[in-house]
């Protein structure tokens, strides 16, 4: 198992994913969600990241649409600054299904 970069979220941490305000994306809308608890977060490499910003899995509470249109997804890699922690609850119950 992979080391948690410090300073990183906790396993299981619910968030929101956030709007860029400087732009129309990366989602259409700010949704809720919960990091991935397997895996630790990454270093992200992009030549955009911020220096020191992680890329988490988020597992979605309800399925969501990127910007442009793809999708739904029912998780993704999100990039550290998409994501503001929220106060710890606990996930909703899935909704049946047909």
């Amino acid at each position: 198992m992979q080391a948690r970069p410090t300073g990183a979220l906790p396993p299981g941490s619910r968030v929101t994913v956030v709007r860029d305000g400087d732009r129309d994306g990366p989602r259409q809308v700010e949704f809720l969600g919960t990091t991935d608890a397997m895996g630790a977060p990454e270093p992200n490499e992009h030549a955009q990241a911020l220096s020191g910003e992680l890329l988490y899995r988020v597992d979605f509470d309800t399925p969501q649409r990127d910007c442009d249109g793809p999708g739904p997804y029912r998780k993704a890699q999100i990039w550290g600054r998409y994501l503001r922690p929220e106060p710890d609850t606990e996930r909703p119950d899935p909704v049946p299904g047909p």
